[in-house]
Parts: structure tokens; C-alpha cells; sequence
């Protein structure tokens, strides 16, 4: 089973194969990306990482938390859902122009 772990405080000179990289001495990684801006592109500091298994993530976790990583010092946990895939279209309430019924 996979295993999603959050990475913060990157380095914008952090990239997609540079986070693959990093993970990959842990173990199988399915996936790494680095969230960016879209109107801009600039990276966000911050990404994903996909471990392919549940002890390469708990590895990863101990040796990559707050480690230096091209100059910076990230942070590793493990990725929690926010919920919003479960609440449907507008964000969980209101009318769809963002109002309150009766305003």
C-alpha cells in the first residue's frame, strides 16, 4: 500500500526529480511532486512524495524530518486528506455565489 508523506519548506530550486531522488534512497517511490504556483510557476515550497510501501515512508520520515535539503530544512510528515474530496461542490456550504441563505 502506498504511503503519502508531506514535504514543507523546500528549496525553490527544488524540483519533481530532485524530491524522487532524495526519497528514492528509502525506498520505492511512485511518485514525487513539487507543488507550484500557477500563475507564476514558481515552486510553493512545499510537495508529495508516494512511497510505495508503509516502512520506506516510516524511514523517510525519521531520516528526512528536518534535515537540510539544498540549504534548507524540511520537514516530513505523513500526508493527511482534508476532507474536501468528501464535501462536494461549493465548499461545504452556502449558495454557489458564496452567500448565505437569507442575506
Amino acid at each position: 500500500m502506498t504511503k503519502k508523506l508531506y514535504i514543507g519548506n523546500l528549496a525553490y530550486s527544488v524540483d519533481d526529480d530532485s524530491l524522487r531522488d532524495a526519497f528514492s534512497k528509502f525506498g520505492a517511490v511512485e511518485s514525487a511532486v513539487v507543488i507550484r504556483d500557477k500563475m507564476s510557476g514558481r515552486s510553493r515550497g512545499f510537495g508529495f512524495v508516494e512511497m510505495a510501501s508503509d516502512e520506506s515512508a516510516a524511514v523517510a520520515i525519521e531520516k528526512m524530518n528536518k534535515c537540510e535539503f539544498e540549504g534548507r530544512l524540511m520537514f516530513v510528515s505523513e500526508s493527511h486528506s482534508t476532507g474536501k474530496e468528501s464535501r462536494g461542490g461549493n465548499n461545504g456550504g452556502g449558495s454557489r455565489f458564496g452567500q448565505r441563505p437569507g442575506r
